[in-house]
């Protein structure tokens, strides 16, 4: 596979993640091994996403941009960079847009479920609009960076993510969570992107359009 770059310079990419596709290897090569096939280098990653969310990846080229991209993704500095995801679920949440906060703890079969404890909790805020009735598109901002995080989130709501049978949503033909928007600093400029999902419900024109309406997400939450 030929993978999409975003945004190339000296010490980063930003590549487009193709859903189902896993990071690291697994059955065949992985998303990032492939990405170093295509533009022969050797790279860092510094962030992942899961098999079934495609979009936004940040690849460091250099191991001093790799050191100051993982301090940007570091728990204690999630404030340097703002990520956003866009996802559709069906069925009405418990609530439509706020704040989901609380730990995450290990369940059953590799899956994590959201407590209501906060000593070291994961923290996200969305928002959300109807497509069409039984189904919503969401815009969310993790503010931390907890493994699972927005899927669990989204079964907290009791709406899980479109395709994401783990935690207990219909089948479908991918899982409905994309990489949206990344914003932060490095070196002194400030650096925004935006990738728009491409496949299945997201080619509809309706859906097209409300994402269309957070063209700037950062603003959305201000």
């Amino acid at each position: 596979m030929v993978l999409n770059i975003i945004y190339s310079c000296e010490d980063f990419y930003v590549v487009e993640k193709p859903h189902n596709v896993s990071f690291h290897s697994e059955e065949g090569v992985g998303f990032f091994a492939s990405f170093e096939q295509q533009v022969n280098e050797s790279l860092f990653p510094v962030h992942r996403l899961d098999k079934m969310t495609s979009g936004l990846v940040l690849m460091a080229r250099n191991k001093k941009a790799a050191t100051e991209f993982g301090e940007m993704f570091s728990q204690k500095q999630q404030g340097n960079i703002s990520k956003y995801y866009v996802s559709i679920a069906k069925g009405k949440p418990t609530k439509k847009q706020g704040w989901v906060k609380g730990d995450l703890v290990k369940s059953r079969r590799g899956c994590y479920k959201l407590q209501k404890t906060t000593e070291n909790p994961s923290i996200t805020r969305f928002v959300s609009c109807l497509i069409s009735p039984g189904l919503r598109l969401y815009l969310l901002q993790p503010i931390t960076g907890k493994t699972h995080q927005l899927r669990v989130v989204h079964k907290s709501l009791a709406v899980p993510i479109l395709g994401d049978e783990r935690y207990g949503a219909d089948a479908s033909e991918r899982g409905y969570l994309h990489a949206f928007a990344l914003k932060f600093n490095f070196k002194g400029t400030d650096y925004s992107f935006l990738n728009m999902p491409k496949t299945g419900l997201y080619q509809q024109p309706e859906v097209i359009s409300l994402i269309q309406q957070w063209q700037q997400p950062w603003h959305v939450f201000n």
